[in-house]
């Protein structure tokens, strides 16, 4: 399901319940949804899962005594 397709789904919701005064604030969580998936860092979190993680154990090992 895309953000717009959410959207659209969520006010008609709303708007069903009589609930017409979310449709600002759905619209503000649509936008900010947006903006988070377009982000910068989320490309960074995928690359961070793919290199190895150095364990507490192996970085004691590799320390000089």
């Amino acid at each position: 399901m895309t953000i717009d397709a959410w959207l659209q789904a969520a006010i008609a919701d709303a708007e069903r319940r009589g609930l017409p005064d979310l449709k600002p604030v759905l619209e503000t969580l649509a936008k900010a949804t947006t903006a988070l998936r377009a982000a910068d860092f989320n490309q960074s979190a995928v690359e961070s899962r793919k290199s190895p993680v150095e364990s507490p154990t192996s970085a004691a090992e590799s320390r000089p005594s």
